[in-house]
């Protein structure tokens, strides 16, 4: 019995950090609720405001290591797409709007981001790791969540998130 109750309070704290989702998450499958976002280098809009199109929601936070080298290939993919076959807007999950805004100036991204300031996004989105890519149907239901670093532009991943999506996208082919 001992045995027992030792492994229980050893092993039962890493199981709930690790399948813990955070409060009040939508899951895959689910449809995200309409929620107002304060903008950042954009006006504020609902998140309903995207419906209609497919949309990818990028989590990030301008201290976050992993965030900041995925950005320019974020920033290339919505440079090709955004606003056509799909709509790609961030989330920052910073304390302060300046640290947000230095970062998007450092970095000249150009689609639109917001601020999470009360965590409303982060825990409905399920941000408990940053960054974090959530991709989201016409109707505004999530069909998968992307954890971690990724080059968004090239061409597999291109090709996966057309298959998605269910739009042909066509990658940029190298210069010559």
């Amino acid at each position: 019995m001992k045995s027992f109750l030792l492994i229980f309070f050893l092993i039962y704290p890493l199981s709930t950090t690790i399948f813990a989702g955070t409060p009040g998450e939508v899951e895959i499958g689910s449809y995200l609720r309409p929620t107002a976002m304060n903008g950042l280098n954009s006006r504020s809009k609902l998140l309903s405001d995207f419906k209609g199109k497919p949309l990818i929601i990028n989590v990030w936070a301008s201290w976050c290591g992993p965030c900041r080298s995925e950005i320019g290939s974020l920033e290339r993919l919505a440079q090709r797409y955004n606003g056509k076959e799909f709509n790609l807007i961030g989330v920052s999950t910073d304390d302060y709007r300046s640290k947000a805004l230095d970062f998007i100036k450092q970095t000249e991204i150009s689609f639109e981001n917001f601020l999470d300031r009360k965590l409303l996004l982060e825990n409905m989105l399920g941000a408990n790791r940053i960054p974090l890519t959530i991709f989201v149907d016409a109707n505004g239901r999530i069909l998968q969540k992307v954890r971690g670093a990724r080059e968004w532009d090239n061409p597999k991943t291109i090709e996966a998130i057309g298959k998605l999506f269910h739009v042909k996208l066509t990658p940029q082919k190298d210069k010559i």
